[in-house]
């Protein structure tokens, strides 16, 4: 579980920072990256949480 917290916590960070990139660059490259960053940790922690519910309810 905090293996998990943690490794969300760092993908957002890294999203993060490639936003601040585009902001500070202009190149669309990292806005790209944030994106797909972003959609991935949307997606594990969906999936993850998904899983804590099938548990609950098992």
């Amino acid at each position: 579980m905090l293996l998990f917290r943690w490794t969300v916590m760092l993908l957002l960070l890294a999203a993060g920072v490639c936003f601040a990139f585009y902001i500070g660059t202009s190149q669309p490259r990292y806005r790209v990256w944030g994106i797909v960053i972003l959609k991935w940790t949307v997606i594990a922690a969906l999936g993850f949480f998904g899983v804590l519910v099938l548990e609950r309810l098992v």
